[in-house]
């Protein structure tokens, strides 16, 4: 946004650069006339739910792409992560990040297990494996690995402390579907990893989840599990929830996975944009992805650096929010500062300073289909607009409305 066509931002009593509403997590939609045919086919054949067609044809389709053994659909990443939880025999304590969606807690505290936050690594948002290893306790019977924005924790050295340490290693791959490491496909390291397929997922079920192992006795269990535990129609083997997917939801992802290279080019073509335009920009650093491996690009990840920029990553939000740009602090203030976790560690911070000033810095920008490159060069004209006058900007957002 040069000086010449400068303009009012909507916090000076302007219109929002805007009109829509541009949210992070947009849904990507795939071909429509696919996906009408495939729900009128379900319709006809009056199979909604319980293993049918369409899921068993989603599992096999994901299985093949990422070369696992199991996939097992469900009804949403959570249950996923919760039945993997109870499949594993995790109990006591598990560490994990608090970088990461409050999910990935909520999954052991829901079943009484004591989530234990590890520090990050600064330079890559994950789990740190030397922190790790200071954290277990005789009561320590897992670790969680989260593969932040699509980037890979460090699977071969979490791996090596579970090893070592005789502990479950599983992996929070939410973000990650499609990225590989070392050319090895996500969904094939540690004893299982969980996918989502969230509607705010670059590929999505409307919702749903994928539960993925190589183990087969594992497999075994997470399928008896996720069906109330039925091995037939008249016998319950083993205790279970009701965490299948159903029929629609498959075939929504069947259409989005037939998208899947449209959709990661799109991804590509943003993230190379947003790059772009904002490279040289003092205090504001875009998230990095190691193209060299498979990757989905699917977050457009800010860390804005206050000393350099001379404005808040907070203020920066506020503006943006005010221009219709709905920006998200992933994952702020971090899962130890939440609830119930914030009042049962009340101290967790002082052992998470990594996670506390990341947490404070990062900003998640647009990126779906819908987002043409009109739409990210004004948002990036906002960002440099911004950077470029933060005393004016500051002086408004000191005001009793903007705080």
């Amino acid at each position: 946004m040069s000086v010449e066509k400068e303009r009012n931002l909507a916090i000076f009593g302007a219109v929002p650069a805007f009109k829509e509403k541009l949210h992070v997590g947009k849904p990507n939609i795939g071909d429509r006339r696919r996906l009408m045919k495939c729900l009128n086919d379900i319709l006809d054949r009056r199979w909604l739910t319980n293993d049918g067609l369409y899921v068993k044809d989603f599992e096999n389709k994901i299985a093949d792409f990422i070369e696992a053994k199991h996939c097992l659909a469900v009804c949403n990443g959570t249950t996923g992560l919760e039945i993997a939880i109870r499949a594993l025999g995790l109990s006591g304590e598990v560490i994990l990040p608090s970088m990461t969606f409050i999910a990935t807690a909520h999954a052991l505290k829901w079943q009484n297990i004591t989530p234990v936050f590890c520090d990050i690594d600064p330079k890559t948002w994950n789990i740190d494996p030397q922190r790790v290893e200071k954290m277990i306790t005789p009561q320590t019977t897992g670790i969680i690995g989260v593969h932040l924005f699509g980037r890979p924790c460090d699977v071969d050295a979490l791996a090596e402390i579970a090893h070592k340490h005789k502990l479950k290693l599983l992996h929070d791959a939410a973000h990650a579907f499609g990225c590989s490491i070392k050319g090895r496909m996500i969904g094939n390291f540690g004893d299982a990893e969980v996918f989502s397929f969230h509607a705010t997922k670059f590929i999505n079920s409307f919702e749903g989840g994928m539960i993925v192992t190589n183990n087969d006795d594992l497999a075994a269990k997470i399928k008896l599990m996720r069906n109330f535990g039925f091995s037939g129609y008249d016998e319950v083997t083993s205790i279970g929830i009701n965490g299948k997917m159903n029929e629609f939801s498959a075939a929504m992802g069947l259409t989005s996975f037939e998208s899947l290279n449209d959709f990661i080019e799109t991804n590509r073509r943003n993230y190379h944009q947003y790059r772009k335009e904002l490279e040289n920009l003092p205090g504001v650093s875009l998230i990095q992805y190691d193209e060299s491996e498979r990757c989905n690009f699917q977050y457009i990840v800010l860390e804005i650096d206050e000393k350099l920029t001379g404005i808040s990553r907070d203020q920066l939000f506020k503006v943006l929010w005010a221009e219709n740009v709905m920006a998200r602090r992933y994952f702020y203030p971090g899962c130890h500062r939440m609830e119930p976790y914030r009042s049962l560690f009340p101290n967790a911070g002082s052992h998470l300073p990594v996670t506390e000033r990341i947490a404070n810095r990062l900003l998640s920008l647009p990126t779906w289909t819908s987002m043409d490159e009109q739409k990210i060069s004004k948002v990036c004209d906002i960002i440099k607009y911004c950077v470029a006058h933060t005393s004016k900007l500051k002086s408004k957002l000191s005001h009793k409305k903007w705080k």
